[in-house]
């Protein structure tokens, strides 16, 4: 579900985004307004890392090599960091030296706004069909994000391209609107600085959304967990055939958003077989993939529990 949904909120903003930034180009070679050549580039930017979310998804597919035993699952969180990168140099920067440059020209009479009401109905136009494209965001996000709050979804999704595009159709709502303020105050005063003020806005504003990826994308690339819940159907996977006395520590990776690594070492009995050990691995793994189907490569370590053991630690216990 988590893949489809993300494939369809992908293709929905990318379609709306390169419609968008025609229109937004074509209004800033009539108008001149700078913020309006601010948002074209951030639509273009829009539209080229939508096309890496499905190049990523693409090549995340392909099967395991020998110099790559585990796939590469983990293209989709390479993708979804370049797109960090390109919308912090390519929309964020971009925004705030146009900015900075509107308001040395109008400081300097060098500047003037013309046609204002064309890039004021671009924009309007520009918000409704950026309107739709992040409700069908939103409607994929729900089906997946359960009750965690918009917050920690974005924090603790394990896909990341339904968070990626979520921050880029709520910042390119909000870059839409300061455009608009920018670009209405500039035609009501005829002072040219608060359209320069709106495109800096909008650079910050990128800015901020791309360092917020960057973050959580370097997260995923590192190699997250198994979700809480998940690490609890693991667990009671394990030991719920009455053939594993206990797990002595467990570790869990995310290979990819929808591969996952379960390692552990499990304590059966002192006086069992080694056919005795075999079979109940198999079982375990058996039950750990019913529970978890995500659950791809796993290896179960058999044991005898000692009297103390100190192996805390992330991913699992």
């Amino acid at each position: 579900m988590s893949t489809a949904g993300g494939t369809r909120a992908i293709l929905a903003a990318m379609f709306a985004n390169a419609g968008i930034a025609i229109a937004k180009f074509v209004a800033f070679l009539i108008t001149g307004a700078s913020s309006m050549l601010a948002e074209s580039v951030h639509s273009v930017a829009d539209t080229s890392n939508q096309a890496l979310l499905l190049l990523g998804g693409k090549r995340s597919k392909r099967a395991a090599t020998e110099e790559h035993p585990f796939g590469y699952g983990r293209e989709r969180y390479i993708y979804a960091f370049i797109v960090s990168i390109v919308l912090f140099s390519l929309g964020g920067l971009f925004a705030l030296y146009e900015g900075y440059h509107k308001i040395q020209q109008v400081l300097d009479g060098e500047s003037e706004l013309v046609s204002p009401v064309v890039a004021i109905i671009v924009l309007v136009v520009a918000i409704g069909l950026e309107t739709f494209s992040l409700r069908t965001a939103i409607k994929e996000s729900n089906h997946v994000r359960g009750s965690q709050s918009w917050v920690q979804f974005i924090r603790h999704s394990r896909a990341p391209e339904l968070p990626v595009v979520l921050l880029e159709d709520v910042g390119a709502e909000i870059g839409l609107i300061l455009a608009l303020i920018g670009v209405g105050l500039s035609a009501i005063t005829g002072d040219g600085i608060y359209d320069g003020l709106g495109t800096m806005a909008i650079g910050l504003l990128l800015v901020i959304i791309a360092v917020i990826l960057a973050i959580e994308t370097k997260s995923l690339l590192l190699g997250e967990s198994a979700t809480g819940g998940d690490v609890a159907k693991i667990r009671a996977a394990i030991t719920s055939g009455g053939d594993v006395e206990d797990i002595i520590h467990m570790r869990t990776m995310h290979l990819g958003p929808d591969e996952l690594l379960v390692a552990a070492k499990i304590a059966v009995a002192g006086n069992a077989t080694a056919a005795d050990v075999a079979a109940s691995i198999d079982a375990a793994e058996q039950r750990i993939r019913a529970a978890v189907p995500i659950a791809r490569v796993i290896y179960l370590e058999p044991d005898l529990r000692r009297a103390v053991v100190s192996e805390p630690g992330p991913g699992g216990g």
